[in-house]
């Protein structure tokens, strides 16, 4: 459980709170986030280590490589509405939705279903190495919540992908690897392979898709 009282201190200073409204968008690594803020590595330390403490963010080390690290946001309803009640500019709408990932069968297949649903922009989605299929557990998940496939199968990213796409990667490697739009770090359910842990991985994605899925509505067309 998180301390409310604890958040709202972490929410108070304008630097956490910009630090907050810039993992709402994306994971980052400390670096990345400290070049947004034009934070110093000691004064960027600082506060990311009050977000910690407060509960409010997260880290997590790199599928792929692991010196790096990022931070992701722990999505408690007081980060929730500080999130949503930032003052947001107005971005266009992209022409598609791409999610990417190594496989294309697990973590970039229920992200793209979860933003299909919501019928607001095109999606699909593609793998660096794409799987032979979809991951039997993935299509068990979707199914459990209700949520249909927007693919039969895996797809080759190179393939897929084209200009006026956002392309949000849901893996570590992935991103390393061809870098992205906007990046989610989200870990690989099927390394465990379990159903525990498909399910985690859905509902990691879930209030980043919901948030995805509210700014695409709100926005004008073509690049978000």
């Amino acid at each position: 459980m998180t301390d409310r009282a604890a958040v709202l201190a972490a929410l108070a200073d304008p630097h956490r709170l910009a630090m907050v409204d810039a993992l709402a968008e994306g994971d980052l690594a400390p670096g990345e986030l400290g070049a947004r803020g034009g934070l110093a590595s000691s004064l960027l330390a600082h506060h990311v280590r009050v977000l910690e403490t407060a509960g409010v963010v997260v880290r997590r080390r790199s599928d792929a490589d692991g010196r790096r690290w990022y931070l992701a946001l722990q999505w408690s309803p007081l980060v929730s509405v500080a999130v949503a009640e930032r003052d947001r500019r107005a971005a266009a709408r992209p022409a598609r939705v791409v999610f990417a990932c190594t496989g294309n069968s697990a973590r970039s297949q229920m992200a793209a279903a979860l933003l299909a649903a919501e019928r607001i922009v095109p999606v699909a989605s593609g793998g660096t190495d794409p799987a032979a299929r979809i991951h039997p557990l993935a299509l068990d998940e979707l199914d459990r919540r209700g949520v249909a496939p927007a693919a039969l199968a895996p797809a080759r990213l190179e393939d897929v992908r084209r200009d006026g796409d956002l392309v949000v990667s849901v893996c570590d490697l992935a991103y390393e690897q061809c870098g992205g739009d906007l990046h989610w770090s989200v870990a690989d359910p099927a390394l465990e392979g379990t159903t525990r842990a498909f399910a985690a991985a859905f509902d990691d994605l879930v209030p980043r898709v919901r948030r995805l899925a509210a700014a695409l509505a709100s926005s004008p067309t073509e690049k978000i």
